[in-house]
């Protein structure tokens, strides 16, 4: 079993030499990749490879770059550039993004589907040929130069962070995995898995990876858990995609979907996981009880296998 984190930097001191230490420490524990979501501060390609590149042991990857209001010309060339600064270690993850870009950037949320499938085409032809001429509805790819960065390679992960049928349908054809979040087991089992991995097969693909993010706190204190989740996770409830799948998993909100409890309720929880098909987990919210629980979190699960 395959588990990695999501990290988050520290809210004092050097935001970089913080998270650089959480992943130390994540490693220690025993978990494999460490994965940072892209926020209106920091950037996270380029945090994943400050961490991959201080610590060569760990895979790094982000989760997820929002592909409104961006180029994938310059993500691909800033994924390279950390593809080759970890020496293969990185593992670039999208995501459609949601009305919170629009209202960010101004660029109207539309037709994320067919975005996402001119992104990941032309994206695809700039990691495997070092160039790309496509000219679509929405994107313009066509570099004057080629776009290769030495030392990357052609074989850079880019995964997605889909849940909903179309997004599926489109990274089963294109993409190597997904990234689903707030997902639970049963939903994985019969509407994610089945449906990615059917595109995979349609396009004349092999399966492709599954990277559930499960949120998880050990912890004997399952209330300041479970109060702490409905803080920190309150926004998902608001947004179409998220509210589909917690709605599937027959839950009422997003913090039910956390798993909250003893460490075997925990890693009982994260195996059902990989029961319903996924091939890695990912840790999320370990630090809603502080670092003192996180670390307890890290222990008590990285050597689940």
């Amino acid at each position: 079993m395959t588990l990695g984190v999501a990290l988050s930097t520290p809210g004092d001191g050097n935001a970089v030499d913080g998270v650089v230490a959480l992943a130390r420490e994540a490693l220690s524990a025993g978990l494999t990749s460490a994965w940072l979501g892209q926020r209106f501060d920091y950037d996270a390609i380029t945090l994943a490879g400050i961490i991959g590149r201080e610590i060569p042991e760990l895979r790094v990857g982000t989760s997820a770059v929002p592909i409104f209001a961006r180029h994938p010309s310059l993500v691909i060339g800033q994924a390279q550039t950390v593809q080759a600064a970890t020496h293969g270690r990185f593992q670039l993850g999208l995501a459609l993004g949601s009305a919170l870009t629009e209202r960010a950037f101004g660029v109207p949320f539309s037709r994320p589907v067919a975005l996402l499938r001119e992104f990941l085409t032309s994206a695809r032809a700039l990691v495997t040929t070092g160039t790309a001429d496509h000219h679509g509805e929405l994107l313009t790819v066509a570099p004057p130069f080629p776009a290769v960065v030495p030392g990357a390679g052609t074989d850079l992960p880019i995964l997605v962070a889909a849940m909903g049928p179309k997004a599926l349908a489109v990274s089963g054809e294109l993409a190597d995995g997904i990234l689903p979040f707030l997902a639970g087991p049963a939903t994985l089992e019969r509407h994610i898995v089945p449906v990615v991995n059917a595109a995979a097969e349609a396009a004349g693909r092999r399966s492709v990876r599954i990277i559930a993010f499960v949120a998880a706190v050990v912890t004997d204190d399952v209330e300041a858990g479970r109060e702490s989740a409905r803080a920190a996770m309150g926004l998902y409830n608001t947004i179409p995609s998220y509210r589909r799948v917690i709605e599937l998993e027959g839950a009422r909100e997003a913090a039910d979907l956390a798993l909250v409890g003893s460490a075997a309720h925990v890693r009982a929880g994260v195996k059902r996981y990989f029961d319903a098909g996924a091939t890695e987990v990912v840790l999320t919210q370990t630090d809603l009880l502080g670092i003192g629980v996180q670390r307890d979190t890290w222990n008590a699960l990285g050597d689940l296998r």
